[in-house]
């Protein structure tokens, strides 16, 4: 048992280091690599090799989610027609360890002739692929995490740390916004929290609470009870006056011994209710219902009138939170 938890300290430690290293190599390169994914009219050809490929395939997933257009294409394939896809506007990002590797090396002189920029990440600053490359970014290790040296483990995590850092600052550039993407992500969990607004989720209609300030408590009652144990209390204008819930009722019944059918509304309502309007993000109610420990808030226009009311559950359902 100690021998396998002091190895996969080892290796994190080895891992560590070789990221740490990445800090002193951010530089001139780096930005220079950066502004030619920015000004790229075409899209961003990702490549490589093996584990430099899968790392390859991870930066165009990250870049294209981000919104910059970018595809990845198999070194062997490239050779075997797939060359088509790239046009002179095209940017070329190639990820190798030793930048020799055989199929990377038969691909250059192509890209060359194509004309299209060319961006490493290499971790072999003496290659053929540096000196083709008109930029280079060093992601080179001086021992991979593995006890043999020999399985890529420091190297593959050099150039991911590298080109996540790339795709953060190129999108970070471009001023990309949680909601550009969430734009591109509409299924996903943060697409539903920056997409999805109060009005996309609440009652509205008929299907609001709502009963009169000059009502009695069993007007209120018949009311919670069809609408979700919650009713809203308006004056004769529309005019949020209060809120009972299904908790103020309880209340009212431990500590009212008299028949309660009877009793105004007005003195049973909750004088403050929590309200938000339709614009504010679902998200936000869920927060303001977690912080007030509610499960509904009122929905209410510029005139503080009832417009819908939005419950957690809902929220819940919808894949908000």
């Amino acid at each position: 048992m100690q021998k396998i938890i002091k190895q996969a300290k080892e290796v994190i430690r080895r891992e560590i280091k070789a990221v740490s290293a990445l800090l002193k190599r951010v530089d001139q390169s780096f930005t220079e690599a950066v502004n030619l994914i920015l000004n790229c009219q075409g899209r961003v050809i990702v490549t490589g090799m093996g584990k430099s490929g899968i790392i390859g395939q991870k930066l165009a997933a990250t870049l294209t989610s981000t919104g910059t257009p970018a595809h990845f294409l198999h070194p062997v394939e490239a050779m075997h027609g797939d060359l088509g896809v790239v046009g002179e506007k095209d940017l070329i990002i190639i990820i190798s360890k030793s930048g020799e590797t055989e199929e990377i090396y038969e691909l250059l002189p192509t890209l060359k002739r194509l004309g299209v920029k060319i961006v490493s990440l290499v971790g072999n600053l003496n290659s053929p692929l540096v000196r083709m490359s008109d930029v280079a970014l060093d992601v080179s290790v001086k021992e991979e995490a593995c006890p043999l040296d020999l399985i890529p483990t420091s190297s593959t995590t050099a150039a991911l740390v590298m080109s996540d850092a790339l795709a953060v600052a190129v999108f970070s550039e471009r001023n990309f916004q949680p909601e550009d993407f969430a734009l591109l992500h509409p299924k996903g969990t943060l697409g539903r929290k920056v997409l999805l607004r109060v009005e996309d989720l609440m009652l509205k209609g008929k299907d609001i609470p709502v009963v009169s300030e000059k009502a009695k408590m069993k007007e209120a009652i018949l009311e919670m009870t069809s609408k979700r144990g919650i009713t809203t209390i308006v004056d004769k204008k529309g005019k949020l006056l209060g809120v009972i819930t299904d908790g103020d009722l309880r209340r009212l019944l431990d500590h009212y011994s008299k028949e309660i059918f009877s009793l105004p509304v007005t003195e049973v309502m909750n004088r403050s209710p929590k309200t938000i309007t339709k614009e504010e993000l679902a998200a936000k109610a869920a927060k303001l219902m977690e912080s007030y420990r509610i499960t509904a808030l009122i929905v209410i226009d510029n005139r503080k009138h009832p417009v819908g009311i939005i419950h957690l559950h809902d929220i819940m359902q919808a894949g908000v939170v």
